[in-house]
């Protein structure tokens, strides 16, 4: 276990308070959550929260909180860093149009195979009423209609080879969004 952000034996400051040359006093708020060894944690969340504030918000939560509340303000500062005008909204804008982007890819993917499948099953239903006609004898094949047989398959065969129609219009815009 860490020890306050200190490495055992040595009183380093953390990078907290070497960032903003102060002495790190044994009960400072920030050690145990900005090590000496990591300064640019700190420095992106002091960049963009502010010393003050996060001393602040720290002081206010619960100790078992704070380690969550570290964590979410060094993921924000980086990406405001990264993004000045998004921040992690840009990021999670970006996420979202991903999955966007690859829930109409699987839905094409999966209209295919169904498609494909139904392209099997008409090919296969076709050979088989191929063969049960050249099994009827022939007085059977002069009482039934030609004409019937020939009309199912084609009802059949304009079934099975329709196509998915995609709303291109719509697949850029979120499930999520009002």
């Amino acid at each position: 276990m860490k020890e306050s952000g200190r490495k055992q034996g040595a009183m380093s400051p953390c990078a907290a308070c070497k960032l903003l040359r102060r002495r790190c006093a044994q009960d400072c708020v920030f050690a145990p959550y900005f090590p000496a060894d990591e300064p640019q944690k700190f420095a992106s969340v002091h960049k963009v929260f502010g010393a003050s504030n996060v001393n602040k918000m720290l002081q206010e939560l619960p100790e078992h909180q704070r380690s969550d509340a570290v964590s979410s303000m060094v993921y924000e500062a980086n990406a405001r860093v990264r993004d000045p005008v998004y921040g992690c909204v840009g990021a999670i804008s970006s996420l979202q149009q991903q999955i966007d982007a690859l829930q109409t890819q699987l839905a094409i993917a999966q209209a295919e195979v169904v498609h494909m499948r139904m392209g099997q099953f008409s090919t296969s239903s076709t050979t088989s009423n191929a063969a049960t006609t050249t099994t009827c004898s022939p007085d059977q094949k002069s009482t039934a209609p030609n004409h019937s047989h020939h009309h199912n398959h084609q009802t059949t065969k304009s079934f099975f080879t329709m196509d998915m129609v995609v709303d291109q219009a719509n697949m850029g815009e979120s499930l999520w969004s009002c």
